[in-house]
């Protein structure tokens, strides 16, 4: 994808080493890096499923787009499950490790460099996941830490202090409060009621409003995705579907609008309660400075949906992302960037407050 960076601090010819920021998510996965490479890749591994897809793939596996395109005849898997690693699941790491070697040997990182990761995760991940998450990456880079996908997210904006970001995926809305230092779990909020679970009740309410209708997730997804909303629609929806294999077009527009407005009650609850941990002289300073992130900020209307559904708290002001696919990778590159990756391990210790 042909876009710009970033600036860095470390310039691509430098010499120095390859600077990687990396959001790995449910669905999607970006990537930053100091030599220019800003890449989106579908976060699922492809196996071939008997010897005739081993013949037609020629290779053991394959990944991303590449993978979801020949999904009729390979198994599907993804690393991440609710932006968590399955840890339990040897097959499950087993994946992980595939995506993630695959992504970064892609980067084509020479033999003798140095390649440093910022990892970003859940806001409440445990520390068990952490490590594991640490373990997969150590596989393929030199030097790898792991940070708060929404801490990410604000310092992409250069917003440390007195202020809350959002941060919708897939498989978690991650919340958090920043008051100027590195959050602890008080300051965070992981909400499981995320993109997916939108996906599962427009699946729902369509095949509920219209049934004998063929429809799948990947259907659901594509639709969520070029027509979500949330408040008052644009325009009428209308999609193309198929009953008993004959084309048909229904009207799903109150069905799009239901299903997002499904991620509401879990945002809202999450800010009301961390809100409650920052001091009150900032508290108003604080709602006025929301930031919306992740592939869930696409949704129309969300920013003002959030302000309403928060009125009684007194003037709210919510800002989706100017570029909110890759704000937690364009966040892990800048850290990177600017703290030199010895002192990396310090980033790992918070106090909660």
């Amino acid at each position: 994808m042909a876009e710009e960076l970033v600036t860095s601090k470390v310039d691509a010819g430098s010499g120095g080493p390859l600077l990687i920021g990396f959001d790995l998510g449910t669905s999607w996965t970006a990537i930053v890096t100091n030599r220019d490479h800003r890449k989106r890749i579908r976060s699922v591994v492809g196996y071939p499923r008997d010897m005739i897809g081993i013949k037609l793939l020629g290779q053991p596996f394959v990944v991303g787009e590449k993978a979801f395109g020949m999904r009729s005849y390979v198994d599907l898997r993804s690393p991440l499950k609710e932006g968590v690693l399955r840890a339990f699941v040897e097959r499950d790491i087993e994946v992980a490790r595939d995506f993630v070697g695959h992504t970064i040997n892609n980067l084509n990182p020479g033999g003798e460099e140095e390649v440093c990761v910022i990892v970003g995760v859940p806001a409440r991940s445990s520390n068990a996941n952490k490590d594991l998450m640490v373990k997969v990456f150590q596989e393929f880079t030199d030097v790898v830490q792991v940070i708060s996908e929404p801490f990410l997210v604000a310092y992409s904006q250069g917003t440390l202090v007195n202020c809350l970001v959002i941060d919708i995926g897939a498989g978690t809305v991650d919340i958090c409060a920043l008051k100027g230092a590195m959050p602890g779990e008080k300051s965070q909020v992981t909400v499981k009621r995320a993109g997916n679970f939108v996906d599962e009740k427009l699946e729902a309410l369509i095949s509920e409003t219209y049934p004998g209708v063929q429809i799948n997730r990947h259907i659901v997804c594509k639709l969520k995705e070029e027509h979500s909303y949330v408040g008052q629609p644009d325009e009428q929806i209308i999609a193309d579907f198929r009953v008993d294999g004959k084309p048909v077009s229904y009207d799903i527009t109150d069905a799009v609008g239901a299903a997002c407005e499904t991620l509401l009650p879990g945002i809202t609850e999450a800010v009301e309660r961390l809100i409650q941990t920052v001091s009150p002289e900032d508290q108003e300073t604080s709602l006025q400075n929301i930031f919306v992130a992740g592939g869930g900020s696409g949704i129309k209307g969300i920013d003002q949906l959030i302000a309403d559904a928060l009125s009684d708290y007194g003037d709210v002001g919510v800002t989706c992302v100017t570029d909110p696919i890759y704000a937690v990778a364009t966040g892990a590159l800048k850290l990177a960037s600017e703290l030199p990756p010895q002192y990396w391990e310090q980033l790992g210790s918070t106090t909660d407050y």
